[in-house]
């Protein structure tokens, strides 16, 4: 995204660069007020005239004059260059936090998408017992069962259209369809007489 200015959108370079730039500023400010020490150590508001009202002739009044020159404007710029450093990083952190927030929509909008194209339950597993032709299968407790053999959500009535589906069925594979941790599991359910009641256990 780009910012209004139509400008390209800032990237962490370039704020390492204004902080560079910063960095320059600093150390150009202090070689000034290095100079200004050196000059009988007259600071930025020392008197240069005598106290006759004379320029001072102990000291370069001309190289004390620029580096004064030179440390406002340098701090003007520092100043300026400052804003421009918190205003990058400002916009840097907005962009990441829209970023997060696209990426966080696009992964809601997807597993949304998925839910909607997941047919519909018409009953759950709450028990397979272990040994039988269910649990052979590969069936688990808690599977959302959408289809199981010609029975879906549109025609199912009651369990006994499951029980009947069931009869019919005895040692012949079954095609059962649930959906197990938002997926759709395809599962080959064969019905068929076992050491426990029923024929799927």
């Amino acid at each position: 995204m780009a910012d209004p200015g139509g400008a390209r959108p800032v990237t962490v370079s370039d704020v390492q660069q204004l902080v560079r730039r910063k960095d320059e500023i600093e150390a150009q400010i202090k070689a000034c007020y290095e100079l200004l020490e050196g000059q009988k150590g007259v600071g930025m508001h020392e008197p240069l005239v005598d106290a006759e009202g004379f320029p001072r002739a102990d000291i370069d009044l001309y190289q004390v004059r620029t580096a004064r020159h030179n440390i406002i404007c340098l701090q003007n710029d520092h100043k300026a260059l400052m804003k421009q450093v918190e205003e990058a990083l400002h916009q840097l952190h907005a962009r990441e936090k829209e970023k997060h927030a696209k990426d966080e929509a696009e992964a809601l909008a997807e597993a949304m998408s998925q839910n909607q194209s997941l047919p519909q339950a018409f009953a759950k597993v709450n028990a397979v017992t272990p040994g039988s032709p269910a649990s052979v299968s590969g069936l688990q407790v808690d599977d959302e069962i959408v289809e199981f053999g010609s029975v879906n959500a549109n025609n199912f009535q009651n369990l006994q259209n499951i029980a009947t589906v069931v009869q019919h069925s005895e040692g012949r594979p079954l095609s059962v369809t649930v959906i197990r941790g938002g997926r759709r599991v395809h599962v080959g359910l064969t019905p068929k007489r076992w050491a426990g009641k029923g024929l799927l256990g």
